[in-house]
């Protein structure tokens, strides 16, 4: 939070800012983040729960393709869904590696099958209402194409021509 919160000040500060390299880089390390986080629980929990991790990180992976397709289809960036966005991520964790430290790796074990399933409920949830968003932007455009088609119809019959009185 702190990189992504004070590189964009530095930027705005020097007038150096390059926006598009900063949004791709941003995102891009930000997955890199979510690989290290559980490339380093892979490490600490037994073997048995690699699988559930392996999960976690393609469910997870799937909200931020979601998230940057919804941006290319609806020109509006959404980073935070249902609530829980990229702060609340990071405070989730703070809160599972204190938990960790201070009970170990039993509880998380099984926990693991709850966080997935809760994030593949929600990430149908998300994908639900981001295609319910876009078929409304879709209809829209065709009703404003369909309209406009109109007006130019009208707007090119001469009104002495046969058949208009």
């Amino acid at each position: 939070w702190v990189t992504d919160h004070y590189d964009g000040k530095v930027g705005k500060y020097r007038n150096t800012g390059l926006v598009r390299w900063g949004y791709y880089m941003d995102h891009l390390l930000d997955y890199v983040f979510l690989c290290s986080i559980l490339l380093g629980y892979a490490f600490i929990l037994p073997e048995r729960s690699r699988f559930q991790l392996l999960i976690m990180l393609a469910l997870f992976a799937a909200y931020d393709f979601s998230t940057f397709l919804a941006f290319a289809a609806t020109d509006k960036l959404k980073i935070s869904h249902l609530k829980f966005g990229p702060t609340e991520f990071r405070l989730a964790l703070i809160v599972i590696n204190g938990l960790l430290i201070n009970f170990g790796t039993k509880h998380m074990i099984g926990g693991l099958k709850w966080v997935n399933a809760g994030a593949a409920v929600g990430l149908c949830v998300l994908i639900y209402t981001t295609q319910k968003t876009i078929w409304q932007i879709d209809m829209e455009s065709r009703r404003q194409k369909a309209t406009s088609k109109r007006e130019l119809k009208l707007d090119n019959v001469h009104p002495l021509e046969e058949g208009s009185f």
